[in-house]
């Protein structure tokens, strides 16, 4: 089973000695897989079950020909959690196995976002069931793995696996596990889990909704145990949670009470989970998942301009409660992490470095995410597009949120490009870096050298690798003779000093930029009134205060104020 990944600009595969992000697709389906031959799939024979995510390994799939045929000469691809901009490897993956006569799968988002979305399947999901690879969509779990393993035994995959229309239940589902190499390749030995799938609010740019229904579905608390135990087992007990919206999760109090427990009992866990912009307003919410380990927060805020987050159907985000939203975190020693799009309707050059300037002032987050707003295959915005003929690129490699595929109503391309090179820019200003960490000081939180890092891994990603943090690692790989079909090989004499070159460059900004940053902090403890600073950002909201939503609106106030009534913001969970 191979989670492939995507190719760089230059066509070589993204890679790297150490990744920052596991794959929670890979390790689902590595214990959904193993849950199946334990239950007698495929009875009688004996399978070797091998998951590789090339984010971080070596795929060469000739070697992997070589190693089914010492093994007996039966074997089966499975390539896993493809996500659109993945797509283009995959199949140049799949085309070398399928050479071979050997059984492969794809499964992930890009297929299940278009059988999903659109009435006819696209070119490339075509010209992948032309050459005899089946394709799943939809999730795995309650058997639907055991056809599959089946048909691959006995060479006749189907062209389509469809379980879109019914989704399954989690509780008591396979625990997403993988092996204890994989994990350790991951920047801080990361493992994934995930307790919930499902999303009921209606973001036009997301897949979520349309993938993995808008029925939240849930995992229960002996499920939680299991995988931390099973984690701890292997020497492992930080967690990347990949439920869209914790703070959704019906059983999120029980999951905090037994995250815990376990920690009084010597297993502790350290948390990375993701919430709305609203779960501060949930009682003991954001206490309880403290307590239970969570110490990096990631929160959708998307934008701060309130029309675009209208018109993108995100109305749960209220501009208003920003500022108190990130106090209520602050009060506890976490870093925050907000993802931002750069491209809504209402967005233009000016207003979108208006925007992260006001975000600068008011928001006392650590590192902001930008992505460029994409239609991805399998959201609204997608079948929007696809249904009226509007440009989208046709490279699927570059739907990975920080290319432009499609054009903008009010900005040329190079404006829009600009503007999220300069957005990126004016946040990670070295005058702002130190305006976050004396912030953090101040609150007094135990974060410095995770802030540190933080700020480092998010500005010098794109800086100098050009991709985001959460597909960048530590060391970038290149191999000269794995590069996208229809692209030459280099010469050795070429290809070698320009990737030592790029080696150099990066590794010395990262080294200059982690270094200053830690100087910077050592000024900064050394000031006997660090404890008394203090800016709007971290100054309580007064109930009057409404200048933010007023300065980032692009109608006028009043007028945006009486239409928003019509779509009222949903109550918090309770």
């Amino acid at each position: 089973m191979i989670k492939p990944t995507r190719y760089d600009d230059e066509g070589y595969p993204l890679q790297w000695w150490r990744s920052i992000i596991p794959s929670n697709s890979l390790a689902c389906l590595t214990g959904i897989v193993q849950n199946a031959l334990d239950r007698g799939v495929l009875a009688g024979r004996t399978v070797d079950l091998h998951p590789m995510d090339e984010i971080h390994s070596r795929v060469d799939p000739q070697r992997i020909l070589r190693a089914i045929r010492r093994a007996g000469g039966k074997g089966f691809v499975g390539l896993v959690g493809v996500q659109t901009n993945q797509f283009p490897r995959a199949m140049d993956l799949a085309r070398q196995f399928r050479a071979a006569d050997v059984p492969v799968a794809i499964g992930g988002f890009h297929v299940s976002g278009v059988v999903s979305m659109l009435k006819t399947l696209t070119p490339e999901l075509r010209e992948a069931q032309a050459l005899g690879i089946g394709l799943f969509a939809g999730e795995a779990e309650q058997g639907r793995i055991d056809e599959v393993l089946e048909d691959a035994w006995n060479g006749q995959l189907k062209p389509l696996y469809d379980h879109l229309k019914v989704t399954p239940g989690l509780e008591g589902a396979p625990i997403p596990l993988l092996p204890k190499g994989q994990v350790a390749r991951n920047i801080n030995k990361y493992a994934s889990l995930d307790l919930g799938r499902g999303c009921p609010f209606e973001c036009s740019f997301c897949t979520i909704i349309n993938v993995q229904g808008r029925k939240s579905r849930f995992r229960s608390v002996e499920d939680l145990e299991a995988i931390v135990r099973a984690n701890a087992a292997q020497g492992f007990n930080r967690f990347f949670l990949t439920d869209d919206n914790f703070a959704r999760n019906k059983n999120w109090e029980a999951f905090c009470d037994k995250l815990i427990a376990l920690a009084a009992e010597g297993l502790p866990a350290r948390l990375v989970i993701q919430v709305d912009t609203l779960a501060h307003r949930i009682p003991r919410f954001v206490e309880k998942c403290v307590a239970a380990g969570a110490d990096q927060i990631f929160i959708g805020l998307e934008n701060i301009n309130a029309d675009n987050l209208e018109a993108a159907k995100k109305r749960q985000n209220r501009v208003e409660d920003y500022r108190a939203m990130v106090l209520a975190w602050k009060r506890h020693p976490v870093v925050i992490t907000c993802g931002y799009i750069i491209g809504f309707s209402n967005d233009s050059y000016p207003s979108i470095l208006h925007d992260i300037a006001i975000l600068k002032d008011e928001l006392a987050i650590d590192t902001l995410y930008l992505n460029y707003l994409t239609p991805l295959p399998g959201s609204e915005d997608h079948r929007r597009l696809h249904a009226v003929g509007a440009w989208m690129d046709p490279d699927l490699n570059k739907y990975d949120l920080n290319h432009r595929v499609t054009h903008h109503a009010h900005m040329t391309d190079d404006e829009w490009d600009r503007a999220f090179r300069d957005a990126h820019r004016s946040f990670y200003t070295w005058e702002h870096m130190e305006r976050i960490l004396r912030r953090m000081v101040a609150l007094g939180s135990n974060k410095k050298l995770t802030t540190v890092n933080r700020l480092v891994a998010y500005r010098e990603a794109v800086r100098l690798e050009g991709v985001a943090k959460l597909e960048a690692g530590y060391v970038r790989i290149k191999r000269r003779r794995q590069r996208r079909s229809g692209m030459p090989i280099e010469h050795p004499l070429t290809f070698y000093p320009r990737y030592l070159g790029h080696l150099c460059h990066s590794l010395g900004g990262t080294i200059h930029t982690y270094v200053r940053l830690r100087r910077v902090l050592a000024r900064i403890l050394r000031d006997p009134a660090r404890f008394d600073y203090v800016d709007r950002a971290i100054t309580p909201v007064c109930e009057e205060e409404l200048q933010l939503l007023r300065d980032t609106r692009s109608t006028p106030y009043a007028d945006r104020r009486r239409a928003s009534t019509a779509h009222p913001a949903p109550a918090p969970a309770d």
